[in-house]
């Protein structure tokens, strides 16, 4: 199994292990939820790979941050968490890639990790769209991952 796909599962096994972690709760204590969370995801994760690989500044010297770059997997994992929502921060995060990529940064496949909703969300034609012109124009693969509520 690749890392990314293995952080994927890191993050399932971290929201099995809140039982309200799928509860819309809001501003405010959402966010500290989230920021829980990925405290949590990228100390699981740097334990389990003996290196971080978060918050990497590829894009550039703007300051912008990836969640996750694994160099090797040529691969950035976003954790989206609310990408269901319309003020989400998708094309942004495309945005980084691309310009990443632009920072001779290899980058071949996005990946967004989320909570459910999401895939349905960005499978309208305007996501679609965009999903295709990365592809076509970058040759960057998009994914969405939605974490499962086994609840």
């Amino acid at each position: 199994m690749n890392q990314a796909d293995y952080l994927f599962d890191l993050a399932q096994q971290i929201a099995d292990g809140h039982t309200d972690f799928f509860k819309i709760k809001g501003p405010g204590v959402g966010d500290r939820d989230t920021g829980k969370f990925m405290a949590l995801l990228r100390e699981r994760a740097s334990h389990e790979f003996g290196k971080d690989f978060s918050e990497q500044r590829i894009c550039g010297s703007n300051k912008l941050a990836v969640d996750f770059y694994f160099p090797d997997e040529q691969t950035i994992v976003e954790v989206a968490l609310g990408l269901r929502n319309p003020g989400s921060e998708f094309e942004r995060d495309i945005l980084k890639a691309i310009m990443a990529h632009e920072q001779c940064n290899s980058v071949k496949r996005l990946l967004f990790i989320t909570k459910p909703g999401a895939d349905k969300r960005h499978s309208q034609p305007s996501s679609r769209a965009i999903l295709e012109w990365a592809k076509r124009r970058f040759d960057i693969r998009i994914d969405i991952r939605e974490l499962s509520n086994h609840s």
